[in-house]
């Protein structure tokens, strides 16, 4: 029955996996979870034939196991067990263990097999950006929890099973990003298969500080939208809050006004133009937002302390070069 549907069985999920059970195996897959390295051994579907046995042996890697359909028994160091459709098992390192098939049924199996190394430290120097250390405290906290799971088979209660699927799915069909739906689906067998062995509550996710949040927000939208006519009233309602609330958060994040930041926004821009571009002063006081040249003269010369084109000729490019 190797690589064959049960006839009269019901709809197997993993049918599609029959037709190449080990192609995922033939793939290089590496990558850095947290502070750890994962490669990527094994990630295929096999069946037992009735009564087949694989005699005891042990691993210096991790092995997960999942019967999707089928039953037999397994032994895990010197404790026996039955398995069923639906349930799963860990064989981590050094774990001695045999299976077996039922004399008369057939098992099939989804087994994982990665090697899990600790970084050293210079290899995980940049992890403290964009939110890396979150990920460290919760793949480390995984994998502790890995090698201290109970040798005993357990259901599948979270569907880890699934991943499996999904990454095939993803070669079979060529997706685009196949390597990171395949990383996706290995992480996603560790931290279902840790959940069903431990229901301890997750510790709450990092909280945002919301002052400065929205203020980043605000003056992202600022900087994308300053040749618009952008008033207190538009931005706070991008942001979702109240335009007193946008203002004193202005003043607290910067020490000055909303319209101040707008202004400085704007002027930035405009000194860049006047050095760089030939459009007239007129132009670029349209297109950054200003009702006229006029007005831009007054609000440069009372902030810079010198007029548009006093500015231009001193910092003309093609002039000064």
């Amino acid at each position: 029955m190797n690589g064959q549907s049960r006839i009269g069985a019901r709809p197997y999920p993993f049918e599609l996996m029959l037709e190449n059970p080990t192609a995922l195996d033939r793939l290089e897959v590496e990558f850095k979870w947290g502070r750890y390295g994962i490669r990527m051994l094994n990630f295929h579907h096999t069946s037992f034939a009735p009564g087949r046995i694989v005699h005891f042996h042990k691993h210096s890697d991790f092995e997960f196991h999942f019967i999707p359909r089928g039953k037999g028994k397994v032994i895990l160091g010197s404790e026996p067990y039955s398995l069923q459709e639906g349930q799963m098992y860990l064989t981590g390192p050094g774990l001695l263990h045999y299976q077996e098939a039922d004399a008369f049924e057939a098992m099939d199996e989804l087994c994982l097999h990665i090697d899990i190394q600790k970084l050293e430290a210079e290899e995980t120097a940049d992890a403290e950006a964009w939110g890396a250390r979150w990920e460290q405290a919760e793949a480390e906290a995984c994998i502790r929890r890995l090698e201290q799971l109970p040798p005993r088979p357990m259901a599948d209660k979270y569907k880890a099973m699934e991943c499996f699927m999904a990454a095939y799915r993803a070669w079979y069909e060529n997706q685009p990003g196949v390597l990171t739906v395949i990383k996706q689906s290995i992480i996603q067998v560790l931290l279902r298969m840790t959940r069903a062995y431990d229901d301890t509550p997750q510790r709450d996710l990092p909280s945002r500080d919301m002052k400065n949040y929205r203020y980043q927000l605000a003056a992202q939208f600022i900087k994308d939208n300053y040749m618009a006519p952008l008033t207190l009233e538009v931005v706070a309602e991008r942001v979702q809050v109240s335009p007193r609330q946008l203002q004193r958060i202005f003043r607290e994040q910067t020490g000055g006004t909303f319209s101040e930041y707008i202004e400085h926004v704007r002027l930035a821009q405009i000194c860049k133009e006047l050095a760089e571009s030939e459009l007239t002063i007129d132009q670029i006081a349209f297109q950054n937002g200003f009702s006229s040249a006029n007005y831009l003269h007054y609000v440069f010369k009372k902030k810079l302390g010198t007029t548009p084109m006093q500015y231009r000729l001193q910092h003309d490019v093609k002039q000064n070069t």
